[in-house]
């Protein structure tokens, strides 16, 4: 099958319709699909190769939306790839040098794909997310609000929403299916989930890459408020940062010339499309609220601004 035509979008209607240029699904010829996730659709191409697009479609509260963010599946490819080429020196990655002619022969299908494909080693992913914080905020000030810590990990009182934290925090999470909410644990449990020295190899990691990145956006006006990571071993048990790493998608990315501690700062992320959610009736389960189109072009422009602060492209 072709890829799915996306519906034509038309101002005002509030029917699920999308601009032309989104890409919210794939059906690639000749590619067999092993995943359609909240965002990316996952091709085999042999047993030690995937193709992954990154699609337009966003996912909030754990929820895929029925509107795509035009461009948005872009944008997350070329950041993430800008960040694994930038951190390749601390972890390798799933990134491979087949290049995508090889694998999407047909020219109109690379067309349509644009720039949100990657072809990728196979990898095994470990079962968790490996969440770094530097900021209070989300559920994380919610936490501390209730606690005074943040997933267990005590921290001074009296810091308010959107304060950085003494030191970025590691906060895993199990990852769920698609319509179910991730689930925080603590690190106890990651040990018994990936064995100790596993486990401390993921969060070593995980707090570097964030530390080292947060510092490189900073200089370029972004903060990272906090991140997930997702990493899988290969065949000889070698630790690799898979899936994305640092986009708009999976943190929270906020203008460092706006943040004042206290409120919930402006966002160049999906957080933007939160903040509007949590003003309707929703209670965060299937199916998604429609977006109006101000909000879908608002966040498509956050997703751009955010990919020129950080890569200067």
């Amino acid at each position: 099958m072709p890829l799915s035509r996306p519906r034509r979008y038309t101002p005002g209607l509030s029917t699920g319709a999308w601009p032309m240029n989104a890409l919210h699904q794939t059906d690639l010829k000749g590619l067999k699909l092993i995943n359609r996730g909240k965002v990316r659709d996952i091709y085999e191409i042999d047993d030690r190769r995937m193709l992954i697009v990154t699609t337009d479609r966003l996912s909030a509260f754990d929820v895929v939306l029925p509107q795509p963010i035009p461009g948005k599946g872009e944008v997350l490819t070329r950041v993430a790839d800008f960040w694994f080429q930038r951190t390749a020196g601390i972890i390798p990655n799933h990134l491979s040098d087949t290049p995508l002619a090889e694998v999407v022969t047909d020219p109109n299908e690379r067309a349509r794909l644009g720039d949100r494909a990657i072809v990728v080693r196979r990898m095994k992913p470990l079962p968790v997310e490996a969440i770094v914080r530097g900021y209070l905020i989300g559920s994380g000030w919610k936490d501390y609000q209730a606690t005074g810590a943040v997933c267990g990990i005590p921290l001074p009182t009296g810091l308010r929403m959107a304060d950085r934290l003494p030191e970025p925090i590691y906060t895993p999470s199990t990852k769920a299916d698609i319509g179910l909410h991730d689930e925080n644990i603590d690190f106890a449990r990651t040990e018994q989930l990936l064995g100790p020295e596993l486990a401390a190899q993921v969060r070593d990691a995980s707090l570097r890459i964030y530390t080292e990145c947060a510092a490189y956006a900073l200089e370029r006006g972004i903060i990272i408020a906090d991140t997930k990571f997702e990493f899988g071993l290969d065949d000889d048990g070698r630790l690799h940062l898979i899936d994305e790493v640092l986009t708009p998608d999976s943190s929270r990315f906020w203008p460092a010339d706006q943040y004042q501690p206290g409120s919930s700062p402006p966002s160049y992320d999906k957080q933007f499309v939160r903040d509007y959610l949590e003003t309707l009736d929703w209670d965060k389960t299937p199916p998604g609220p429609e977006l109006p189109d101000d909000i879908i072009r608002r966040t498509a422009e956050k997703y751009r601004e955010a990919e020129t602060r950080l890569t200067g492209k």
